[in-house]
């Protein structure tokens, strides 16, 4: 029985399948997977906001105690996180809107929508903290 490690093309001396150690995802690639994985974190990332709102609901004194391990750097740093990803999808559901519509399919203007997601998604949670910085004072 071969060992499948050592298979290689003979032609190149290279591996008959390369992985993706090796191959370059395009940017759509990577925007489709991104957008898949960050519909699976702001599922995840949720069930915290839920607990939010469940302590709201049990009267002040759970509600107390949770806000006071709401303001831990650890949960604002989640929760900033969570938001640009949140603003990720929401851009990239966008772009698969206007995808759908027949307008921007080719190469170079996938390529650029795609950072136009990236920067939009950035934009939106900056004024986003930066509106919540100046009202709650973070």
């Amino acid at each position: 029985m071969a060992d499948t490690a050592k298979i290689q093309d003979p032609k190149s001396n290279r591996p008959l399948s390369p992985h993706l150690q090796v191959y370059k995802l395009p940017m759509t690639a990577l925007m489709s997977i991104s957008h898949r994985i960050s519909g699976v974190i702001l599922s995840a990332g949720l069930l915290l906001v839920a607990g939010f709102v469940i302590a709201a609901a049990q009267g002040p004194d759970v509600y107390n105690l949770v806000m006071q391990y709401a303001g831990h750097p650890y949960v604002t740093a989640f929760f900033f996180a969570w938001s640009f990803v949140l603003y990720f999808h929401l851009c990239s559901g966008v772009r698969h809107l206007i995808w759908d519509a027949g307008c921007l399919l080719d190469k170079e203007r996938a390529i650029t929508a795609g950072w136009v997601v990236l920067f939009a998604a950035a934009g939106l949670t900056a004024a986003t903290w930066y509106v919540v910085a100046h009202n709650i004072g973070i």
